[in-house]
């Protein structure tokens, strides 16, 4: 009897064993699969390896109060930027937008609570290491002389480059995948000088895309740019953040398209910030709020606004 139980269990516990490999086969497999899959997408490029599949990248933001030392823009700010979303930031003339973006850069020390990124306080981080962190693209123009536009987007490399700036073979592929998910390979070989401001806007980032960083933060980007232009660098926007799970946050004054495009917005009043997804501030009234004025009206139903005369 006892030899006969004893065979019970062992084939129990061998089946057990069989089922237990074959999961564990089955998972191998499956990750196997996952990482082949994500290697053989288009779009996947060696610019977002770093960050692909990583949940621990949001910048949060906890009990913010952003602006001056003589005066307070706004207070207590709880929010979370994430991966994979484009976030537009909305708000009239001197409400605080820049300052908020500035403070977000780091440009602008925080008058209260903190940002955190990767698990760390950015105030706790060196410039070397924000540099990595975090890419900027602000609304000045900047004026550069004998400067080609595969120069520009080599200056994104310069957090990886050491004292001397040397570009290595890898450094050079990541400028070249940069301007090819810019769209800009056909002006390489350009004067950064001599081009549009749409071209300009489009080398910036490409700029910021070579600089490896998860969270791209923009002052303004559609400004000085004709329409469609603009349409063109929102939708580049969006796909950046889609395709390389990258936070890409931006204040604009192009409501409509911010509508159209932004997963979430950032609606700015004095002294606060509503933050939800379109389709949501919409149904709850805080677009109508933020556009409808004396000859503008808002279609909640649409998401669109009218001028009345």
């Amino acid at each position: 009897m006892d030899s006969a139980a004893d065979a019970g269990v062992d084939t129990a516990n061998n089946s057990q064993f069989s089922i237990l490999n074959c999961q564990l086969s089955r998972l191998r497999l499956s990750q196997m699969s996952i990482a082949m899959l994500a290697s053989a997408l288009p779009w996947r490029s060696r610019l977002e390896t770093k960050f692909q599949f990583s949940t621990v990248n949001q910048m949060l933001l906890q009990h913010l109060t952003t602006g001056y030392s003589s005066r307070v823009v706004t207070t207590d700010i709880n929010a979370s930027l994430v991966p994979g979303e484009l976030t537009s930031l909305l708000g009239s003339n001197g409400v605080g937008k820049s300052t908020l973006l500035r403070t977000l850069c780091t440009f602008l020390p925080p008058l209260g609570g903190e940002i955190i990124l990767q698990g760390k306080s950015v105030s706790s981080l060196s410039s070397a290491e924000l540099s990595k962190l975090i890419g900027v693209v602000l609304t000045e123009r900047p004026d550069v002389q004998n400067m080609t536009v595969r120069d520009m987007v080599s200056m994104g490399r310069s957090p990886y480059t050491g004292f001397w700036g040397r570009l290595t073979e890898e450094d050079n592929r990541y400028v070249t995948e940069a301007m090819q998910l810019a769209g800009i390979t056909s002006l390489e070989t350009r004067m950064f000088s001599t081009l549009s401001d749409g071209e300009r806007q489009k080398v910036m980032i490409a700029k910021v895309l070579a600089q490896q960083t998860p969270v791209i933060l923009l002052d303004e980007p559609t400004a000085f740019l004709d329409f469609p232009s603009k349409v063109e660098m929102m939708r580049l926007l969006r796909r950046l953040a889609h395709e390389m799970q990258k936070i890409i946050f931006l204040s604009t004054h192009d409501v409509e398209m911010a509508l159209q495009l932004s997963d979430r917005l950032w609606i700015m009043h004095p002294g606060e910030v509503v933050i939800g997804k379109p389709a949501e501030l919409s149904k709850s009234g805080e677009l109508s709020r933020f556009i409808q004025a004396d000859g503008i009206r808002f279609d909640p139903d649409l998401m669109s606004y009218r001028i009345t005369v």
